[in-house]
């Protein structure tokens, strides 16, 4: 815990030092409680950013491969980053994040499964939808609205939670889910992407 909250002062001391950021719609988010944060993905400074300005903490998917690097597999774990295996369905990893929402703890999704080389949102793959429609979890929307060029304007839009009820209750498919979950993502680009 003590590591994470360091982190976070880290992470806000540098992106507040060389970016203009703005921090949208933390009223959205619920105090306690399961969370699936879905989100798009322009920098390698994404996941530290959408955590780095609220209370709770948040458990992340990380490739597989940076936890063999010698000092981040002993960080990662702490920072509360699981592994995952890219390309193919990786049951463990499906495992862990339900149960992470289960025990009521917010996950961080980035839906694009890789950053996007041009900034531009691409499609969604099926992991957040299945997440968003097997749980109980709130699922917000997140936007961040870059580029991320120093001493420029950094804007982080949580979104208003997407009401599950309906897709739920017409067993709409996980793609279709996502689909739904990358439209709202979409949309808080557009409204923020010129302010």
């Amino acid at each position: 815990m003590k590591l994470y909250r360091f982190g976070q002062f880290v992470s806000r001391l540098y992106l507040s030092t060389f970016y203009k950021v703005r921090v949208i719609g933390k009223e959205n988010i619920p105090e306690t409680g399961p969370v699936l944060f879905c989100c798009n993905h322009i920098s390698n400074l994404d996941p530290p950013f959408l955590g780095a300005y609220i209370k709770r903490n948040i458990c992340y998917m990380a490739k597989q491969e940076l936890f063999t690097v010698p000092v981040l597999k002993t960080i990662l774990p702490i920072l509360g980053a699981f592994p995952v295996r890219r390309g193919m369905s990786d049951k463990q990893a499906m495992r862990t994040a339900m149960t992470l929402l289960k025990e009521g703890n917010i996950i961080g999704l980035f839906p694009e499964g890789t950053r996007s080389k041009d900034g531009k949102l691409q499609k969604g793959l099926a992991g957040a939808g299945f997440f968003a429609l097997r749980t109980e979890a709130t699922v917000i929307p997140c936007a961040i609205v870059g580029p991320y060029k120093l001493f420029k304007p950094l804007t982080l839009v949580y979104g208003k939670p997407i009401n599950m009820t309906p897709l739920k209750e017409e067993k709409v498919s996980v793609e279709e889910t996502t689909a739904t979950i990358m439209n709202e993502i979409r949309i808080l680009i557009e409204q923020h992407q010129s302010k």
